[in-house]
């Protein structure tokens, strides 16, 4: 069965995503929509040349009209942070293209499942929510995929083992305030901590000191990665592919996104955050709310708090 996908901006992130989503096989057809129409019809070109090497399909430049007809919607367009700007201005500009965006592609496309993958995602998330008038639960923020996936990489590497033995979470913010909850982190299906006294040796107080090192690593991780070449997207790009097979699969994988509250883990605020979510070719089909422990619980409502704080500055 052919699958359509459209992608709104063509800058590094979203032609990268058009790329591994070609390699990965997950659409026959792909649109590629931005402002800058010559750019998006290069990265189609250089992108369908390649086809002889994989799965054949439909990759092409287009407009709000072409995008109808999608099974998935990746939104992109936005504006990176630049040197001394600040996360609350970056908001503000961003939404205000939100604004924009998201009534014109919710008019052609009702029925598609939109997966929001520019900054800041929690913010935008909420605001393609507000404005397109399109059910919540068709749509995704990439949230804390990117945070939850270089976790994972980050434990492997320290433990030398597999990442696939590897289960655990960012929730929360895609940001400063995002949450580790490690009472649900298991190595091997062993307890972490467990793992961490049996298997590694480590003292409670070495566990804890490799515990609070990783989670620093993880929030700097974006910051090291553009000091060093000056955005990030191949890991961001490898997260959305891993939305839109899970869309298209119905193979019911938990993954962390953004999407509404609806009050889980006693979050009053109106926000969208990440929290465990399994997704199926109409968005969000359940939510899972594994327990927590108190302080991690307070970690998730201190970042709705951030978050709604962020969204009131904003005037969402």
């Amino acid at each position: 069965m052919s699958k359509k996908i459209t992608i709104l901006g063509a800058g590094n992130v979203g032609a990268t995503i058009a790329y591994t989503l070609t390699q990965g096989s997950l659409a026959s057809e792909i649109v590629l929509i931005d402002i800058n129409r010559a750019k998006a019809e290069g990265e189609a070109m250089d992108i369908i040349q390649g086809a002889p090497f994989s799965t054949p399909l439909n990759i092409y430049a287009g407009d709000y009209s072409d995008a109808a007809g999608s099974d998935i919607v990746i939104i992109t367009s936005g504006i990176g942070r630049k040197p001394g700007q600040s996360r609350l201005e970056l908001a503000s500009i961003n939404a205000n293209l939100m604004a924009e965006i998201a009534p014109k592609i919710a008019s052609y496309c009702p029925n598609a499942v939109y997966i929001i993958v520019s900054n800041p995602v929690d913010v935008l998330t909420y605001a393609f929510i507000k404005y397109s008038g399109l059910p919540a639960s068709q749509i995704i923020g990439s949230g804390t995929m990117l945070d939850t996936a270089r976790l994972r990489s980050m434990v492997a590497g320290r433990l030398s083992i597999s990442a696939k033995n590897i289960h655990a979470y960012v929730f929360g913010e895609h940001g400063d305030s995002s949450a580790f909850p490690w009472s649900v982190t298991s190595v091997i299906g062993m307890d972490f901590h467990e793992y961490c006294r049996s298997i590694q040796h480590y003292t409670d107080e070495q566990t804890e000191v490799f515990l609070r090192g990783i989670e620093k690593d993880v929030r700097d991780a974006g910051g090291e990665i553009i000091k060093r070449k000056g955005a990030t997207y191949y890991a961001i790009s490898a997260c959305v592919s891993s939305i839109a097979k899970a869309i298209f699969s119905s193979n019911h994988s938990v993954l962390t996104v953004s999407t509404l509250a609806h009050n889980r883990y006693g979050i009053r605020e109106d926000v969208c955050l990440s929290l465990p979510c399994i997704l199926g070719p109409k968005g969000i089909v359940r939510e899972v709310d594994p327990p927590l422990k108190d302080d991690e619980l307070k970690a998730v409502q201190n970042s709705a708090k951030v978050l709604r704080n962020t969204l009131d500055q904003v005037g969402l």
